[in-house]
């Protein structure tokens, strides 16, 4: 994969000092061993993912990476050190493959993301010390490990945006090399390099391989002058963002480029925006060689235990065969075996060792003795080995004809009773084996055909938390203490009805009436909603008392010499309690002004939609029980794990397997 040019990392940095300055830090994660993903929330637009790849890479993207299960230890200690931060700033570090991410919390971090050679992540501290890279690495003059003071690396190349004539001449002083190299080799690489050399040709005509020691300061200004004219662009921000391409050739620039002058061009707002286009898809496809792999592996395991299985199933069937066969040489050679065994007998009756029957048998068969042509040896316990009509028999002496033969029919009865078990085993491998074909398939196209993250125009409940009652009233909650603020402020009607769980940490909730009647259920409804958005869930609570008070009941002028928080009110006069209002959810899709994904009580949801899954305070994470609900819900394809995440309750869950399998039992 192509890696950033110093030039690409310049234009991405500026837009994402742009973009995420005053961002709020969320969540950091690392789908694979190099990729590190940090979300942001930008005020206004929401949130933010930007991608770092060690050595390559640095962009927001709007295709989302699958993570693994457990987080590894390097987005964990970004969580816990810089969550909740604020950027102060982006930028790259002296014009080199270096980026430094400034954020504020309790006090400054520092994140670099180090994109030359095979690159690294690293959290430093406010006194720039290590506190933990993403890998760890040691040369003689930087240590890159734990408390350990970060040192930038050694600067190279030139900085072409304070670059003077003067400095920019010296680079030539170096005989052995030639003008593309020498423009190469100090940070602009050959891109840049041969661009530039081709830009000072429709001036002055100058070879790119024209040795330093043959070239003219007439060139070398030729030069100069192509080369503050190309990265003019950047310093006055009028930049061309762009994927282009030529037959296999592809390649994401930030600037209108004479290379490629004759290339299929493909515009965008960003340069964010095009290495996301750029870079993504073709992250997804390397996931993907390495999903295949690992699902190949699966694959060969069945395979190879169905073809073992299948090899035994022929060995049991060749058993029975021979077995039967040998049963039948043995009683149609009756005479023949007979009489060997007879010498053996009467040998050893006379004292002789088996090895000394042996020789005697052997001698027998070399003088051509009928007899003995059968014979083929004899083992230290006396056990005959003939061979009649090229079958080897084995023959113990000490048993008679018909015991030998019954030994072979019972080996042969043996193989045939394993037979049955072999069939079943290898009927059991071959769904197995069609089984983890099909979940490879399935997971295959999800990684083939990466989707991208779009951003959806959601109607104004729905950025609270909502739900339509059985009887369609509109009823919303807060989602934080600025939304509660707001439900009080600007939402909450004079004819509207107030609701609060009785507990610290509970969503603000109304029902907007616009002239409906209040009811029982509805009550109810509300109730239930209040109380399953509150720290009920989280606590593993099945019920949860909730009140409810009229708009002028709520108030935000604290008593005398009290203080009341963000999201806070005060509740003067009576209170009506529902009491015991069960806390369990249902989610599904509804039409409402559309199709939507609602959670709320289970029996409005019931009412608008068929297909739902109920949810009741568990210990599945969000992210897991939310690619549960996504199989079980999905119609058309309209949803996307965030949308669901997004209505699900703070705290874990489980789906409530007991109230679908009681719904089974009475709809048959």
């Amino acid at each position: 994969m192509k890696s950033m040019s110093n030039v690409d990392i310049y234009t991405v940095s500026n837009e994402l000092n742009n973009l995420l300055s005053g961002a709020r830090v969320d969540k950091s994660f690392q789908p694979t061993k190099d990729i590190v993903v940090m979300r942001f929330h930008v005020p206004g637009t929401g949130r933010i993912d930007l991608v770092m790849q060690c050595g390559s890479r640095i962009h927001t993207s709007q295709y989302p990476l699958e993570n693994p299960t457990t987080p590894p230890t390097f987005p964990m200690l970004l969580r816990k050190r810089i969550k909740g931060a604020h950027v102060e700033s982006i930028k790259q570090h002296n014009f080199d493959r270096v980026v430094e991410i400034r954020v504020k919390k309790d006090k400054y971090y520092t994140i670099i993301v180090e994109l030359f050679d095979k690159g690294n992540i690293i959290l430093l501290d406010d006194e720039n010390n290590i506190i933990l890279p993403l890998k760890r690495k040691q040369w003689s003059t930087r240590d890159i490990s734990s408390k350990k003071e970060y040192l930038f690396p050694e600067e190279r190349g030139i900085n072409p945006l304070t670059v003077n004539e003067e400095e920019f001449k010296k680079l030539f002083d170096d005989e052995e090399s030639d003008a593309v190299r020498t423009l190469a080799k100090n940070g602009l690489g050959s891109l840049y390099a041969e661009e530039i050399i081709k830009r000072a040709n429709e001036n002055i005509e100058v070879d790119k391989n024209t040795p330093n020691s043959e070239i003219t300061d007439k060139q070398i200004t030729g030069i100069f002058h192509a080369f503050k004219e190309l990265f003019e662009s950047l310093t006055q921000e009028s930049i061309k963002p762009q994927i282009v391409k030529k037959d296999n050739k592809e390649d994401v620039v930030a600037l209108d480029l004479k290379k490629y002058d004759d290339f299929e061009k493909t515009y965008y707002e960003t340069f964010n925006e095009a290495c996301d286009e750029f870079y993504s898809k073709k992250v997804n496809t390397d996931i993907k060689n390495i999903k295949e792999s690992a699902w190949n592996k699966k694959v060969n395991k069945f395979e190879k235990r169905l073809h073992l299985q299948e090899e035994t199933l022929d060995n049991f069937y060749k058993t029975i065969e021979e077995s039967q066969h040998k049963g039948e040489v043995i009683y149609s050679n009756y005479p023949t075996i007979e009489n060997i065994i007879n010498v053996v007998n009467q040998a050893r009756s006379n004292d002789y060792s088996f090895k000394e029957i042996g020789k005697t048998l052997k001698k027998a068969k070399k003088d051509g003795m009928p007899e003995a042509q059968i014979y083929e040896g004899i083992d230290p316990m006396g056990v005959l080995t003939l061979n009649i009509d090229d079958t080897t028999l084995i023959i113990d002496p000490k048993l008679t004809i018909a015991e030998n033969a019954e030994n072979y029919y019972e080996k042969g009865k043996k193989a045939k009773r394993k037979t049955k078990g072999a069939l079943i085993a290898i009927e059991n491998t071959k769904k197995q084996l069609e089984d983890i074909k099909a979940k490879k398939d399935i997971a295959m196209e999800n990684i083939a055909v990466p989707k991208k993250r779009v951003k959806k125009n959601l109607k104004w409940y729905e950025k609270l938390r909502w739900f339509l009652s059985s009887d369609n009233v509109l009823v919303i909650g807060g989602r934080d203490a600025n939304s509660n603020e707001s439900i009080v402020k600007k939402y909450l009607e004079p004819n509207d009805i107030y609701l609060h769980a009785d507990i610290h940490g509970a969503s603000s909730t109304a029902i907007k009436l616009n002239g409906a009647k209040l009811n029982d259920t509805l009550l109810k409804e509300s109730g239930e909603f209040a109380a399953s958005f509150s720290s009920a869930w989280s606590l593993g609570f099945s019920t949860q008392d909730v009140y409810w008070v009229h708009p002028d009941q709520v108030s935000k002028t604290p008593e005398s010499g009290e203080f009341l928080a963000k999201g806070s009110f005060v509740i003067r006069g009576h209170r009506n309690y529902i009491r015991g209002a069960r806390v369990k959810l249902a989610i599904g899709i509804v039409d409402y002004e559309g199709k939507r994904i609602m959670a709320g009580p289970i029996e409005a949801v019931e009412a608008h939609c068929e297909n739902y899954v109920v949810l009741k305070p568990g210990f599945t994470k969000k992210e897991a029980i939310a690619k549960k609900i996504i199989g079980k819900i999905n119609e058309d394809d309209l949803l996307t794990l965030d949308d669901i995440i997004r209505v699900l309750p703070s705290g874990k869950c489980d789906i409530d397997e007991e109230y679908h399998q009681r719904k089974k039992y009475e709809r048959n």
